[in-house]
């Protein structure tokens, strides 16, 4: 199958990712005729296929994730990837102009089964009956080769599209963290000498939670272990624990720099960050935003959010210095669950952060400013 039409089958148009068919279907239809830049439904799919045809020569795609199966307490990430993108339009109409000359590819939205995380938790039965569900008009022997579920479907796609354009850099909108991981395995098969930067309140360093190998507490120790560890996974803002720093440095290989260190002195943070990823010979950094490592001030609107976080503006200064010292093989914004917000001001202000934080890692990635 062709790039494009892998790509078409496998995801949905930009803020369509979410299967409605009544409440909220209004509004969503609005929202992805905005960023398709089309009049009518109608226009919506050829005009984001002629984008797709765009992807094997990008500097770089976005991909939305809107799942937050792999959530533990309050849900609510699903609803992201579509509220970041229409704050962002809200707050600069330009911007889809600019990420057009940028060379910047939206591919769309992962087509999300909302009780469904990664394939190998699921029987050949339920496979095949999402199959049919999802690729009704693929014969059966293609459709056999096809993911289904929201993690599972991301780094297929996002495999794909390295596979033709093996430079391009990678910007997912999640979703809960574990939509970090298909990105992070994705440019891990693809371009040796990766490390991720976590900027998080919580290590995710669980080898399995409740059973689950992938999930938003278990995707940092899959990646460390992916990248061998050797210090090329680093942790920034960490808080919440119940471990200590030595304790995952010392089995785990990590390196980390807790919240209440980056905040006594963010210019050495920075800093340090960047010495630590030298150290370990990092090539690219996949810069990996949950967006509750910030402190609520900047980012209520998330499940966990925990106090005495990291201003906005470290996080900025920190993705900016890892775009110009190291080089960004791309990032995320996750764990942004706007309905969670304890009020309408906090809902807006998490939102700018998520767009402030996506724009300095596009910026960082591609080297260019609007």
């Amino acid at each position: 199958m062709e790039l494009v039409d892998l790509l078409a089958t496998l995801l949905r148009p930009p803020g369509a990712g979410i299967h409605l068919v009544s409440t909220g279907r209004e509004a969503q239809a609005a929202l992805v005729r905005r960023l398709a830049g089309a009049a009518r439904d109608e226009e919506v799919v050829p005009r984001w296929r002629a984008e797709l045809g765009r992807a094997a020569g990008a500097r770089a795609v976005l991909l939305g994730v809107p799942s937050d199966s792999g959530a533990g307490f309050r849900r609510g990430a699903n609803l992201a990837p579509a509220a970041i993108r229409e704050r962002l339009l809200e707050t600069d109409p330009g911007w889809l102009g600019w990420a057009r000359a940028a060379g910047l590819v939206d591919l769309g939205d992962v087509f999300t089964v909302p009780q469904l995380l990664h394939d190998e938790q699921l029987a050949p039965a339920q496979l095949e009956a999402c199959r049919r569900a999802l690729y009704p008009s693929l014969p059966p022997d293609q459709a056999a080769a096809l993911p289904v579920s929201p993690l599972s479907i991301a780094e297929h796609a996002l495999r794909a599209v390295l596979q033709a354009n093996p430079a391009a850099k990678v910007l997912v909108l999640g979703g809960d963290h574990s939509c970090a991981w298909p990105a992070v395995a994705a440019l891990a098969a693809a371009r040796p000498g990766l490390g991720v930067v976590q900027i998080d309140a919580h290590t995710d360093l669980l080898p399995e939670r409740l059973g689950i190998r992938l999930c938003f507490g278990t995707w940092s120790f899959h990646a460390n272990q992916l990248l061998g560890r050797g210090g090329r996974l680093i942790q920034v803002g960490l808080r919440a624990s119940r471990h200590d720093r030595a304790h995952w440095e010392s089995t785990l290989d990590v390196r980390q720099l807790w919240a209440a260190e980056v905040r006594r002195d963010p210019a050495a943070a920075v800093a340090r960050v960047v010495a630590l990823c030298r150290q370990a010979g990092v090539r690219e950094v996949y810069l990996s935003h949950d967006v509750d490592g910030l402190d609520p001030a900047f980012a209520a609107a998330t499940g966990t959010p925990e106090p005495e976080g990291l201003a906005l503006d470290t996080v900025l200064s920190l993705i900016r210095a890892l775009g110009r010292e190291i080089g960004l093989a791309g990032g995320d914004v996750v764990e942004v669950a706007p309905d969670l917000a304890p009020t309408p001001a906090a809902r807006t202000t998490t939102l700018d952060s998520a767009v402030a934080s996506l724009r300095a890692t596009v910026e960082a990635a591609l080297g260019a400013t609007p």
